[in-house]
C-alpha cells in the first residue's frame, strides 16, 4: 500500500496539531499515519498469515505508535485524549 501525496496531506490536515497539510512532524499526525498503515497491514495479514516480514514491520509500527502515545500522554494529556477519540483507539 502506497499512500498518495493527496491522502497524506488530507490525513495531516485532519489529525495534525496545526491542522495544516504540511504538519508532518506533530505527534498527532504521525500517530494518524501509523494508524492508517497499521490498519492496512492488519488487513493484509488476515489473508496472508505466513507473511512474517510484514508481521515484523507491523509490530515495529505498533511499537512506534505506542511510544508516541506515551510521549503525548506525558506532555499534554488533552491532546492525547483528543487523538484517542479522533482515531478511535483504546488504551
Amino acid at each position: 500500500m502506497q499512500l498518495t501525496v493527496e491522502s497524506k496531506k488530507a490525513l495531516f490536515k485532519k489529525h495534525g496539531a496545526k491542522k495544516s497539510d504540511k504538519d508532518t512532524g506533530s505527534p498527532e499526525s504521525q500517530i494518524a499515519l501509523f494508524t492508517t498503515r497499521i490498519n492496512h497491514l492488519t488487513e493484509h495479514l488476515k489473508s496472508n498469515k505466513k507473511d512474517f516480514g510484514t508481521q515484523t514491520g507491523l509490530l515495529n509500527l505498533v511499537g512506534k505508535r505506542k511510544r508516541l502515545l506515551n510521549y503525548l500522554q506525558n506532555t499534554d494529556i488533552a491532546r492525547y485524549r483528543a487523538i484517542l477519540a479522533e482515531l478511535d483507539l483504546r488504551k
